[in-house]
């Protein structure tokens, strides 16, 4: 579960960067490295909505045992 666990957080981590690159510059990452909806941008922006629902579940772990509170 750890590298599930690692792997949410980097795609949540790029997921915030991207969306403070749009707030503050109105530039999109994603888009301007895989295309303007394109088929991968789509597939990544995706896996970080899905890596942002997973890591609802962080809140209610124990971050010492991991075990849930």
């Amino acid at each position: 579960m750890k590298a599930l666990d690692g792997t949410a957080l980097i795609l949540v981590i790029i997921g915030a960067i991207n969306w403070g690159l749009i707030g503050f510059f109105r530039f999109d990452l994603v888009a301007a490295l895989f295309g303007d909806m394109s088929t991968l941008t789509r597939i990544v922006y995706a896996l970080v909505g899905i890596a942002g629902l997973y890591a609802i579940s962080f809140l209610g772990k124990n971050r010492e045992t991991g075990e849930v509170k």
